[in-house]
C-alpha cells in the first residue's frame, strides 16, 4: 500500500485523478469545498492541507483498489517533483519496471559506445535507495544496475580504484551472492578475470580464465569465452604455439553452440596469435574472416577489429603505411567514443612499430 509522508497539492491532485472523479465529486468525497480542491491543484507543491485534513486524504489514499494505487504512483512518478520523495518506503510496482526498461535501455546505449546516456539510465535508481532498504526483486535489479556500471567503466578503461571497474564488479558479485544467484556470481568472476587482464596481470588472468572455463556454474558460451580468453592472456605472453590450440577448439564450440559474433571474435583473436608467430598469411586471412563474420557493427568492435588488422599490416614491411592509417581511423573512432583503453593499445602497438624501425636503422 502507498503511504504518503505530507500530503501537498501534487499529491492530491494525484489522488484525485487517480480515483477517476470530477473536481466537484472528489470534494464531496473529502467534505470540502470545491475552491478548496482548485486551490490545492493550482498551488501544487506549494501548499500543504491542514492536519485534519491530511488524515481525510491517508483515509481516501486507502480507499483505493490495487489498480487505483498503481494509477497513483504512476502520476507521482511523471510529476517529477516533491511528490516522489513524498511516497515512503522501497520501490513500487510501476518503479520496478520502470527500473527494468532503463536497464534495458542502458544495455542499448552501452552496445553503441553511448557511455553517458547509459550512465544516466544506470544512476538515477543506485542512488535512489540504499541497499539495504531494498526487497529481493529491488537487490537483483540493483545487483545488475551495478554490474553494467563496471561494464560501462571498464570499456572506458577505469580498471581499477575506489570507483572503477573492479570495485562495481566486486559490489555487484557480492549481491548476487547475497541473493543465491550462483550463475550472475560466476559471471562476475569472469569479469573480474577480464580487468586483471586489462591491468597487465596477465598470468593471473590466464589461471582464472582456466577455472572459469570449467566451471559448471557458467552457460556454454560463457565457458568457451573463458577458454578463448586463456588463449589470449597467453598470446600476450609470447606463448602463440600454446595460446592456438585453445583459440581453435574456442572457434568450434562458438560454431557448435551458434554464437556467431563470438565465432568471429575468436577468429580475430586467432588471428593475432598467428600475427605473433610469424604467419602472417594465416593472419590476414583470419582477419578476412572475422570482419565478413558479421554480428555486432558496434564501434567497440570495429575498433578492435581495425586495430587487429592495423597490427597485421604492420608486421611486413611492404604494408607499414597502410597499417598505420589503418590504425589512424581506429584511434579516431575509440577517441570519439572515450575508448580510453583502446587508444592505449593503438599506441602501444605505434611505439612497438617505431622502436622496430630505430633498432632496424642501427644494426
Amino acid at each position: 500500500m502507498a503511504a504518503v509522508g505530507e500530503w501537498t497539492g501534487v499529491e492530491a491532485r494525484a489522488l484525485r485523478q487517480a480515483s477517476r472523479r470530477s473536481v466537484r465529486d472528489f470534494a464531496a468525497d473529502l467534505g470540502v469545498a470545491v475552491r478548496t480542491i482548485t486551490n490545492w491543484e493550482r498551488l501544487g507543491a506549494g501548499t500543504r492541507p491542514r492536519p485534519d485534513t491530511q488524515a481525510i486524504l491517508d483515509t481516501a489514499l486507502g480507499r483505493l483498489d490495487a489498480a487505483g494505487v498503481l494509477r497513483f504512483e504512476a502520476l507521482l512518478s511523471r510529476s517529477r517533483g516533491p511528490a516522489v520523495a513524498a511516497v515512503r518506503g522501497g520501490p513500487r510496482v510501476w518503479e520496478y519496471e520502470t527500473w527494468t526498461e532503463d536497464i534495458e535501455r542502458a544495455v542499448t546505449a552501452a552496445s553503441h559506445q553511448d557511455f553517458t546516456a547509459a550512465s544516466d539510465f544506470l544512476e538515477r535508481w543506485r542512488t535512489r535507495w540504499p541497499p539495504q532498504d531494498l526487497d529481493d526483486r529491488g537487490l537483483y535489479l540493483f545487483a545488475r544496475t551495478t554490474a553494467l556500471a563496471g561494464d560501462l567503466l571498464r570499456d572506458r578503461g577505469v580498471l581499477l580504484g575506489p570507483r572503477s571497474a573492479a570495485r562495481s564488479y566486486a559490489d555487484a558479485r557480492s549481491l548476487f551472492e547475497q541473493l543465491g544467484i550462483p550463475r550472475r556470481v560466476a559471471q562476475l568472476d569472469l569479469s573480474l578475470a577480464v580487468v586483471t587482464e586489462m591491468s597487465g596481470d596477465l598470468r593471473g588472468a590466464a589461471a582464472r580464465y582456466a577455472e572459469l572455463s570449467r566451471d559448471n556454474r557458467l552457460s556454454d558460451r560463457d565457458r568457451l569465452r573463458a577458454q578463448l580468453w586463456v588463449g589470449t592472456a597467453l598470446d600476450k605472453q609470447g606463448l602463440h604455439d600454446t595460446a592456438m590450440p585453445l583459440m581453435a577448439s574456442a572457434i568450434n564450440g562458438f560454431e557448435a553452440v551458434n554464437e556467431q559474433e563470438d565465432w568471429g571474435t575468436a577468429h580475430q583473436k586467432l588471428a593475432l596469435a598467428h600475427r605473433g608467430a610469424g604467419n602472417l598469411g594465416e593472419a590476414a586471412r583470419l582477419i578476412g574472416v572475422a570482419e565478413s563474420a558479421g554480428g555486432s557493427t558496434s564501434p567497440m568492435q570495429q575498433v578492435r577489429l581495425a586495430t587487429a588488422r592495423g597490427h597485421v599490416l604492420l608486421s611486413d614491411r611492404a604494408t607499414v603505411q597502410e597499417g598505420l592509417a589503418v590504425l589512424d581511423k581506429a584511434a579516431a573512432t575509440a577517441a570519439t567514443y572515450g575508448m580510453s583503453h583502446q587508444l592505449r593499445s593503438i599506441d602501444g602497438i605505434r611505439k612497438n612499430v617505431e622502436l622496430g624501425g630505430r633498432a632496424a636503422k642501427f644494426r
